[in-house]
């Protein structure tokens, strides 16, 4: 059990110091600094924007007053003019950057408004936009003062219809999910989700490659000679993901300290953008339990993967079973958030490789019967202990194992050279 501790403590101190696991970490506290900052980021450019100038040609003699009034409320940023000159004068400043457009305004035979905007700029229709909808409104107005409808019987008829949706109890005893809850759930899926592949990828990849380095450098078979691969491969799984914890630990207590920063206006914002403070506490309950087997499954995987490499350079090759095994469900996740009911998600979220992300979506978002959720538990821990030993036989044979590995056919070589052992 010593040398046990002594292997996971050496994975874990090894990949801790490292450029690329500091970086990382750094990268991430900045995008988080970012996003808590996000409106202050926002405003500190946006004040430092130009006016942007228009000028007017009004043909109708009322439209511009009415126009640059409205405007001025809606983007004070975009200043109207009349403009003394001709059409083609202005259209040369436009050219030359003295102004952003030009802006004709004239009435149709029923007198309502028209416009014809002049711009070289056609990337940016920011100015055309807010100019089109207030003329809109102007248009609207003058219309049904006009067919002498009252402004109040047609701001009623444009109001939204009150509709409201209800849940229904089932009468059974379960909790029917509200719309905060289910919204909530939803926010909570997809951090998860994207933890779940992210650590998947990233940490499934230290392991196979740390094992790889090890077999290069020949420090493998001073290992195997000195305790059970069996231990070290689980030693490894197990530093591996105490380096996971180290540096989810490490961003959320930074993201923790900035909110409680910045309270009033952070951290209002980000929870109510996520809706978490509305979710269920059992649905954070199966975050970390499924997280936790979905690791433990494809880590096994990985170093499975990674004992029959020989050298760094094949370690992406082999892993592409355990990308695609965890790119597919997070797919039908992803593309399922809206019909977490449906039979495609149902029937994956049993098989083992797909449950931590699929069946993590139906208890999100459903409210899944309590064997089934058992079922597709039991179903992962059966298959992480089959892997689990199927891996220590192949592990045990596939570190001993040099020259070029980049076929699946390697496994049978593994497991004969674990029987000789």
């Amino acid at each position: 059990m010593n040398k046990f501790w002594i292997v996971l403590s050496h994975t874990y101190l090894s990949r801790v110091k490292t450029k690329s696991f500091i970086i990382t970490t750094a990268l991430f506290l900045l995008f988080i600094f970012a996003m808590v900052n996000l409106q202050s980021i926002i405003e500190l450019f946006s004040s430092d924007e130009e006016e942007q100038t228009v000028a007017v040609f009004d043909e109708s003699d009322y439209l511009y007053d009415v126009l640059s009034e409205s405007m001025e409320q809606v983007d004070p940023s975009i200043q109207l003019f009349e403009y003394d000159g001709t059409l083609e004068e202005a259209e040369e400043a436009v050219l030359n950057g003295q102004h952003d457009g030009v802006l004709q305004l004239f009435t149709d035979q029923n007198e309502l408004p028209m416009a014809s905007y002049h711009t070289n700029q056609f990337t940016d229709t920011m100015i055309q936009s807010h100019i089109e909808a207030q003329l809109q409104q102007m248009k609207v107005a003058l219309a049904t003062s006009q067919a002498g409808i009252d402004e109040d019987v047609l701001a009623s008829i444009y109001a939204p219809v009150s509709f409201e949706t209800v849940a229904i109890d089932s009468g059974d005893g379960s909790s029917t999910r509200t719309e905060e809850q289910i919204s909530g759930a939803i926010g909570l899926v997809y951090i998860i989700l994207f933890l779940l592949y992210f650590a998947v990828i990233t940490y499934g990849n230290m392991i196979a490659m740390d094992i790889a380095n090890e077999k290069t450098s020949r420090v493998m078979e001073i290992l195997i000679s000195s305790s059970s691969p069996v231990s070290q491969m689980f030693a490894k799984i197990l530093g591996i993901a105490l380096l996971g914890l180290t540096q989810f630990v490490v961003i959320i207590l930074f993201g923790y300290i900035l909110i409680q920063q910045k309270q009033d206006e952070a951290a209002g914002s980000m929870f109510e953008f996520f809706g978490l403070m509305d979710v269920d506490p059992a649905t954070y309950i199966y975050a970390i339990v499924f997280f936790l087997l979905g690791y433990l499954l494809y880590a096994t995987m990985s170093a499975m993967l990674g004992s029959i490499v020989s050298r760094i350079e094949d370690v992406q090759q082999l892993m592409m079973p355990v990308i695609i095994l965890i790119v597919i469900p997070f797919m039908i996740a992803m593309f399922s958030l809206t019909t977490p009911d449906s039979t495609l998600v149902t029937v994956t979220s049993f098989i083992p490789f797909f449950t931590p992300m699929l069946m993590f979506l139906r208890v999100g978002m459903l409210d899944v019967p309590m064997w089934e959720v058992g079922l597709s538990i039991g179903f992962m821990l059966v298959t992480i202990v089959i892997l689990a030993i199927i891996g220590a036989r192949v592990y045990r044979g596939g570190v001993l194992m040099y020259g070029t590995s980049t076929s699946l056919k390697d496994f049978k070589r593994a497991l004969q050279l674990s029987k000789k052992e």
